[in-house]
C-alpha cells in the first residue's frame, strides 16, 4: 500500500472521528438536562424500645410528629371593602334555619357576597353554624375586586338575595341606597387599580433546555413545592393558610407530556402577586434570590418579558417602588398580606 493510499485512508477515519464527536456534541446540546437520580434510600430505622430493668421486652415507641398549624380563619365582612344591610329579627334563629334560607350562591353578578349573624352566646359575628342561635344578621357584598367595581345590576342582585333571606327568617334588611355603594364602589376600585402589581421574571436558557424534572429538582432545594396545576410550583408563606410567597409556571403541556423528561423547556416564568403577601416576608427580596440561584444552577438568564437581561439597577428601583406602593396600601389599612386586601385584590 502507498504512503498516498494510507494518508487518505487516515484523513477519511479522521473525518469520520470528527462527525461522531460533532454529532454527539449536537445531540447532548439539544437533550433537555435531567434531574439526577437520587441514591438509594437508606433501610428504615428500628422502632426505638424502652429500655426496661427485667429485660421484658416492651412494644414499640414511635416518635409523634407534632400537630400541623390550623389554617388561617376566614376574614369576616368589613365596611371598609364591603356594602353592608343589617337585618334585624322577631325572635332569635337557629343556625340550621339560617343555613336553609342561604341563597345557593355565594356571588352577586362576579362579587363575594355573604351573611354572617351575631351569637347569642358568644355575642361575635361569624357564618351561621348548626347548633347556635342568632340574634341579628347582617349581609355583605364586596365592592370591587380585579373584575372590577361593583355596578347597579349586581347591587341589585345583592338587594333580591339580603331580601329573600330576611323573609326566610323573618327579618327587616336596612339596605344602603344603591348610587352612594356604587359611587364609593368606583372610588375604592380607582385606587385599588393604581395599587395593584403582579410582578415576573422569565428565566431563559442559555444552552441545553431543562427538563420538568430538572426544574423541579432544582427549585425544590430552593423550598418551592407541587402546586395545584401541572407546571405550577409554589413557594409556601411562613403563615399558615396565607398564599404563597412566589410562584414558578412552565409549560403546562411539557408537564402532562407521556415522558416529561423527553420535553423540552427554554424559559419558566417566576412570580409575585404583591398585594397578596405580607411584607415583612421580604418577597421581593427572596424572589430576586431564587432567580439569581436558578440562573446560576441551571445555566439560565434572567430577562423581562421581552428577552432583555434584568440589570441589578433596575431591580433597586424596582425594590425601592415597591416600598412606596406598601407604605401606601399601609396607611389606607389594606397592608398588602392582609385580609382584606387579599379580599380587594383578587
Amino acid at each position: 500500500m502507498s504512503s498516498f493510499t494510507l494518508g487518505l485512508i487516515l484523513l477519511g477515519a479522521l473525518v469520520l472521528a470528527a462527525l461522531a464527536a460533532w454529532n454527539s456534541w449536537t445531540s447532548r446540546r439539544h437533550t433537555p438536562r435531567r434531574a439526577q437520580v437520587a441514591p438509594a434510600a437508606a433501610p428504615p430505622l428500628e422502632p426505638r424500645q424502652e429500655p426496661t430493668l427485667d429485660g421484658v421486652r416492651q412494644e414499640p415507641v414511635f416518635d409523634v410528629a407534632p400537630p400541623l398549624p390550623l389554617p388561617e380563619k376566614k376574614p369576616g365582612l368589613d365596611a371598609l371593602i364591603d356594602v353592608l344591610a343589617p337585618i334585624a329579627l322577631e325572635a332569635p334563629v337557629s343556625g340550621e334555619a339560617a343555613l336553609a334560607a342561604m341563597p345557593t350562591t355565594r356571588r352577586a353578578g362576579s362579587k363575594p357576597f355573604a351573611i354572617e349573624g351575631l351569637n347569642a352566646q358568644t355575642q361575635q359575628w361569624e357564618t351561621p353554624h348548626p347548633g347556635q342561635r342568632y340574634t341579628a344578621f347582617q349581609a355583605g357584598v364586596q365592592l370591587a375586586n380585579r373584575v372590577g367595581a361593583l355596578n347597579e345590576i349586581e347591587y341589585s342582585e345583592f338587594v333580591m338575595k339580603v331580601q329573600a333571606f330576611a323573609d326566610a327568617v323573618n327579618g327587616t334588611p336596612d339596605v344602603p341606597e344603591m348610587l352612594d355603594e356604587v359611587a364609593r364602589a368606583r372610588e375604592l376600585d380607582q385606587f385599588a387599580s393604581g395599587h395593584d402589581a403582579q410582578l415576573s421574571f422569565t428565566l431563559r436558557a442559555r444552552q441545553a433546555a431543562w427538563s420538568p424534572g430538572y426544574v423541579q429538582q432544582h427549585a425544590a432545594r430552593l423550598g418551592f413545592v407541587a402546586g395545584a396545576l401541572p407546571g405550577r410550583m409554589v413557594l409556601p408563606s411562613a403563615t399558615p393558610g396565607a398564599p404563597p410567597l412566589l410562584g414558578l409556571s412552565f409549560d403546562t403541556q411539557a408537564a402532562l407530556a407521556d415522558d416529561p423528561e423527553q420535553s423540552a423547556l427554554r424559559q419558566l416564568s417566576l412570580s409575585l402577586d404583591v398585594p397578596q403577601v405580607d411584607r415583612r416576608e421580604q418577597p421581593f427580596a427572596r424572589m430576586r434570590e431564587a432567580a439569581d440561584a436558578l440562573a446560576a444552577a441551571m445555566d439560565g438568564v434572567v430577562t423581562d418579558d421581552n428577552g432583555q437581561p434584568i440589570q441589578p439597577q433596575a431591580l433597586d428601583v424596582i425594590g425601592a417602588d415597591l416600598e412606596q406602593l406598601y407604605d401606601t396600601l399601609d396607611s389606607r389599612d389594606l397592608a398588602a398580606g392582609s385580609p382584606l386586601a387579599r379580599r380587594l385584590f383578587s
